[in-house]
């Protein structure tokens, strides 16, 4: 039977490998990571063209979108 502490050091020792990898690869993607392109101060890219708002009344011509 193999000594219980040494078991307990070699899982630790384990743990500690793998955090420094999962630590590693989180800085390697930071690095990686593109920056986005800086709109207008102060306005949100997803709304950028909404009007805020009554919305137009659509032509009764026009099929509606679904």
């Amino acid at each position: 039977m193999s000594n219980p502490s040494v078991n307990k050091r070699q899982k630790e020792r384990n743990r500690q490998d793998k955090q420094r990898e999962k630590e590693a690869l989180k800085q390697q993607r930071k690095q990686e990571k593109v920056p986005r392109a800086a709109g207008e101060a102060g306005e949100d890219p997803d709304l950028a063209g909404m009007v805020a708002g009554p919305q137009p009344i659509p032509d009764e011509d026009e099929p509606t979108p679904t």
